[in-house]
């Protein structure tokens, strides 16, 4: 309050927001799926939700689908009961529905909550957890159209022949040549390893493929 000319001015305070995630620690989890892509955005979404940056554990080039994940392990080894892990949103942490439940479980038994971005997960209320599954469906279901774009991708370019998988490190001729070379008795596989410059094991791989062609 203050005064001018006599007048008693009343200031307008700012206007408050309650933010679930201020009286905890707060643990961030960051997670992308190829070593191509960058953990910047997820990283920012966590420093702005309040989360340290020491206190931030990542996972890089390594798939939701793929439970061995060693920055998600050490982040749910980090927090205590009290602590929030948060993650910029759920397919980050997982993308099928029955491993976003076993996290969720496991937290939930260490007495954590789980935040998805700044909305907090209540395992006990019955409309969160409703909330919680619909969106691991969701994120499931992303997942697999993913992979299933991917194989149709592929099936097209192998179609067209843009995908013709593993090439030998031989060329026809020269495989004709190292088979001759090995039916004369000699050489030896090592012999030929160093004469085509290729390893042993392209040796053997290519003297059985021309036994059975």
């Amino acid at each position: 309050m203050s005064h001018i000319n006599g007048t008693e001015i009343f200031a307008k305070e700012a206007p408050y927001t309650y933010n679930p995630l201020m009286k905890t620690t707060l643990i961030g989890y960051a997670r992308c799926s190829t070593d191509k892509q960058d953990l910047s955005a997820q990283k920012q979404a966590l420093l702005e939700l309040g989360v340290s940056d020491d206190l931030i554990y990542t996972d890089h080039g390594l798939t939701g689908t793929n439970r061995k994940r060693p920055g998600l392990d050490q982040a749910i080894a980090a927090v205590r009961e009290g602590d929030t892990l948060v993650v910029p949103k759920l397919d980050r942490l997982a993308r099928s529905v029955p491993d976003a439940r076993a996290i969720a479980d496991e937290l939930a038994a260490k007495g954590v909550k789980l935040a998805l971005g700044a909305a907090v997960y209540d395992p006990t209320d019955p409309m969160g957890k409703m909330f919680f599954n619909i969106l691991a469906t969701f994120a499931e279901f992303e997942s697999d159209l993913i992979r299933m774009r991917t194989r149709e991708g592929m099936a097209i370019a192998r179609a067209k022949g843009k995908l013709r998988g593993k090439q030998p490190k031989l060329s026809e001729k020269q495989q004709k040549e190292l088979g001759r070379m090995h039916a004369t008795g000699e050489y030896s596989i090592s012999d030929l390893a160093e004469l085509f410059v290729v390893s042993r094991p392209t040796v053997y791989r290519t003297l059985n493929r021309i036994q059975q062609a």
